[in-house]
């Protein structure tokens, strides 16, 4: 067994007995289908990455665009925007975790089709080019499930509005993967507000026949 094997070994079971992590680790082949060819998460990534048939069926509506995963964390849906998109911008403020996305896109065999950043999205916002944006930010941690109703100034680093309107700027096709008890009404106010107004489809995001989150699909025309 070589060095790596071990602390590969060594990891895993701190993962499996991680309190905090527990519960997600159970779900690491629904994270990651691949999970046993050498893939990283971070104690954040383990919360907040995408399940991956989720994630598929994100990247099934950016078949042959452009996309900027502006919030990319351990690239959970970047690797399936590549399987599908013409080039995928994945960006994240935290070097680490571009550095286990490129991991985990490598072991997918798309890391070739992805450009990597590490950076603030709201500072390069400015200067972004791509057909769809698509949003995954900070949910808060696991505790947003214990608010009765998520509204969008609660997303992080900022709120959902600022956030929306920054993204505007840059495509108005955008999809927001968002908690499963977010304010639905607000998500509506930021598809009326926009100039001209976007339309709007909502969408349960479902494993194994359970909600466990909405995504919401901006564009300026009917999918």
């Amino acid at each position: 067994m070589t060095i790596d094997d071990q602390s590969h070994l060594k990891k895993e079971g701190e993962n499996s007995t991680n309190p905090k992590i527990n519960r997600y680790w159970i779900q690491r082949y629904d994270l990651f289908s691949r999970y046993d060819e050498g893939i990283q998460i971070d104690e954040e990534g383990w919360y907040s990455v995408t399940h991956e048939e989720i994630a598929i069926k994100h990247a099934e509506r950016c078949r042959g665009k452009v996309v900027i995963d502006c919030f990319a964390g351990v690239g959970g849906n970047t690797i399936q925007f590549a399987k599908v998109s013409s080039s995928v911008i994945a960006i994240d403020i935290d070097p680490m975790k571009v550095q286990m996305a490129m991991n985990n896109a490598n072991v997918y065999g798309v890391a070739n089709h992805v450009d990597f950043v590490v950076g603030d999205f709201f500072s390069l916002a400015p200067s972004l080019k791509g057909d769809v944006s698509f949003l995954s930010p900070p949910w808060g941690g696991p505790n947003y499930c214990k608010v009765e109703s998520f509204k969008m100034d609660m997303l992080q680093p900022r709120d959902g509005y600022s956030l929306f309107k920054i993204v505007q700027s840059i495509t108005p096709n955008i999809i927001m993967y968002l908690p499963k008890n977010v304010d639905l009404a607000q998500l509506e106010e930021l598809a009326s507000l926009s100039s001209p107004p976007l339309t709007l489809e909502i969408e349960e995001s479902c494993i194994g026949g359970k909600m466990i989150a909405i995504t919401a699909y901006f564009s300026r025309n009917a999918a």
